[in-house]
């Protein structure tokens, strides 16, 4: 098992931190997400222009080939700044979809838009439980001859607002299981019936309300089979929830860089305060709780991609990733005293980040139930 980076995936990590450390000071990632979008639209041209949009999808639809080792090394850098955008949703939650269960025709349509930066996307899952798993999904989807129509309200929907087009999960037949029964389904968010509404969240990252009524879909639209949509599910929750540990591992590096440099810069008794053993422990803390972060998630991600079984492995990483990176900013917090809590200060916002992160995809004790289960099983 070799987890480095090899000389291209390390060029596209230094070419990613010097471009994001230049163009998103933690000054324009407030404005961004403070505005109406969420996110600024020249944004996307960037990502567009620098070919993080098309990295891993094959050269048949204009895209670089890459890998989600590559994709790993982007979202890791995204995670370090809170570049505000529409990647992970765009690429990873929809774009990776279609290209694992799309039809030709669906590829064609849809992943040479997401690669020129002509097409936004949004994964809509979750309901009024919040829960990622089968049980959750009641939003009703009922055939009428070549089409289905949708109905019922999906929640923290990230990009919805944005977002050309929605992967939408829905059930179709009623089940004798909740896994049974559950259709996905390419819908233009644009269609008749459908109302986006923006949420509050802590983290100001464009989480949304979608509201479908008597929404017509054709049944060409599809993704995978029908009745089969929670297999779907499945495969990119696991790529999802190994996306916002990699977010939160560069959550967790940023807020060790800037402890690091402010124990060093920070006198007090006429001594820079990171000579002190209080200092000391809490920045070997923090290494310690980052480097176990991104072992785990790297591990789970190696499994993955060699077609292993990862299921228990990201579970792991979701479990140890989620509880770091409170642990890690409340120690950022306490080694910059009360600079850090004031809002002037951009610690708070990787506070919020990380805030959200716990619950994404599950929170950490969704993942050690499931854990505990796979293993007392």
């Amino acid at each position: 098992m070799n987890l480095s980076l090899s000389e291209t995936q390390q060029a596209l990590k230094t070419t990613a931190r010097e471009f994001l450390e230049k163009e998103y000071p933690w000054g324009k990632v407030v404005e961004a997400h403070e505005s109406d979008a969420g996110f600024f639209p020249e944004t996307w041209r960037q990502l567009k222009d620098l070919g993080w949009l098309g990295l891993p999808f094959p050269e048949a639809y204009n895209g670089a080939d890459g890998n989600f080792m590559d994709l790993a090394v982007l979202l890791e850098e995204i995670g370090r700044s809170l570049l505000p955008s529409p990647f992970t949703s765009t690429v990873l939650l929809c774009g990776l979809p279609i290209l694992q269960f799309g039809t030709d025709e669906q590829r064609a349509e849809h992943l040479p838009k997401i690669v020129e930066g002509e097409r936004i996307m949004a994964m809509a899952l979750t309901e009024a439980s919040s829960r990622f798993e089968a049980t959750g999904i009641e939003l009703q989807a009922t055939q009428d001859g070549n089409d289905y129509i949708l109905d019922g309200t999906k929640l923290f929907v990230r990009d919805a607002n944005v977002a050309d087009y929605l992967l939408v999960f829905a059930r179709t037949t009623a089940p004798t299981q909740a896994r049974e029964g559950i259709t996905a389904f390419l819908v233009d968010a644009r269609s008749s019936g459908i109302a986006v509404k923006k949420l509050k969240s802590v983290a100001m990252d464009r989480q949304c309300e979608v509201t479908f009524r008597q929404v017509r879909v054709p049944a060409t639209q599809v993704l995978g089979q029908p009745d089969q949509g929670w297999s779907i599910a499945e495969w990119t929750l696991q790529r999802a929830t190994l996306a916002e540990c990699l977010e939160l591992v560069g959550v967790m590096q940023k807020a060790l860089d800037t402890s690091i440099e402010y124990a060093k810069s920070r006198v007090q008794f006429g001594r820079p305060i990171g000579s002190f053993q209080g200092i000391q422990f809490k920045i070997a803390d923090m290494v310690t709780d980052l480097d176990g972060a991104r072992l785990m998630t790297h591990y789970a991600l190696w499994k993955l991609m060699e077609g292993q079984d990862a299921t228990d492995d990201i579970a792991r990483a979701k479990v140890w990733t989620s509880d770091a990176s409170r642990r890690v900013l409340r120690e950022a917090h306490q080694i910059h005293g009360g600079v850090g809590f004031i809002k002037e200060h951009f610690l708070h916002l990787y506070f919020r980040r990380v805030k959200t992160g716990e619950l994404m995809y599950g929170s950490s004790d969704t993942h050690r139930r499931q854990l505990a289960a796979s293993i007392l099983d």
